[in-house]
């Protein structure tokens, strides 16, 4: 991406911060979505260990931020378009205090292009959560069906006043970071790879500890139904829930073994590269 556009695009990035003031648990509360691919290569870790990598830096490098969750979202798998083993991006949700400090863009950038892997292609997005419109989570939506071009994402990132960046070979990454942005904005795709407490949760536990102990907001079967709080779910050590209407949601099926009142993982577990 050449110097000047980028400079334009976090100029209006930082127009929309001075008119966007959110009341919440924090004064002047804003969210704010981080859009990361194409970071790693057949060797590497992947862009979802990368990505809580990020999020766990930025908490330390900043004061007043708090990371809700980073999600791993699925892209379409097609011969025209590179990937590594399964073509998914991730998004950080970001809550921050008093607006994105000065230096934000510069840490974040700095810290993916300095971490990503040899040969690979990332990007980065940068997006307030209030402002990702339906036409961006379009972009996302499409993402999982249909190849994009790199220059699409950035037409429409420009038109958007939406901070994209390429950070290296190809700047391909661009258009699965921006499309990471548009579909954690639907509220209703991808599965949380980085959530309070999930990564503690061991063996089998009670629902209601799950709920107490995590950002697990609710433990639902396949119908939708809420599971009983005093049932137990074997985790098998590998608890990653949904998202589902903005929340985390963990989906669970009736245990094999026919055991009432026991249920396990709807979903198993990915290669350990891509937790």
């Amino acid at each position: 991406m050449k110097a000047g556009l980028r400079s334009a695009r976090l100029f209006c990035f930082c127009r929309r911060q001075q008119n966007s003031n959110i009341v919440g648990g924090w004064m002047n509360l804003e969210r704010v979505f981080v859009g990361i691919d194409d970071t790693d290569n057949l060797e590497s870790r992947g862009t979802g260990w990368l990505s809580r990598q990020l999020g766990k830096n930025i908490c330390v490098e900043f004061s007043g931020v708090r990371l809700q969750g980073v999600t791993r979202h699925q892209l379409l798998v097609h011969p025209d378009i590179p990937y590594t083993s399964h073509n998914s991006s991730a998004c950080l949700d970001l809550l921050f205090e008093d607006g994105l400090p000065d230096d934000f863009f510069t840490f974040v950038s700095d810290f993916i292009a300095g971490r990503s892997a040899s040969g690979s292609d990332p990007g980065i997005c940068v997006a307030f959560a209030k402002w990702v419109t339906k036409t961006v989570q379009s972009f996302g939506l499409s993402a999982q069906k249909e190849v994009l071009t790199k220059g699409f994402a950035a037409g429409l990132a420009e038109d958007e006043d939406i901070f994209l960046q390429e950070l290296g070979g190809t700047g391909q990454g661009i258009i699965g970071a921006l499309a990471a942005v548009g579909l954690r904005a639907t509220g209703n795709d991808g599965r949380f790879i980085a959530l309070e407490g999930i990564r503690k949760l061991e063996g089998v536990v009670k629902v209601s500890q799950m709920l107490a102990n995590s950002g697990v907001a609710r433990v639902l079967d396949e119908t939708g139904k809420d599971i009983p709080e005093d049932d137990q779910v074997n985790t098998f050590d590998w608890v990653r829930p949904g998202l589902f209407d903005d929340q985390p949601v963990f989906y669970v099926a009736p245990d094999p073994s026919g055991k009432a009142g026991m249920w396990v993982p709807l979903h198993g577990r990915k290669q350990k590269k891509e937790v």
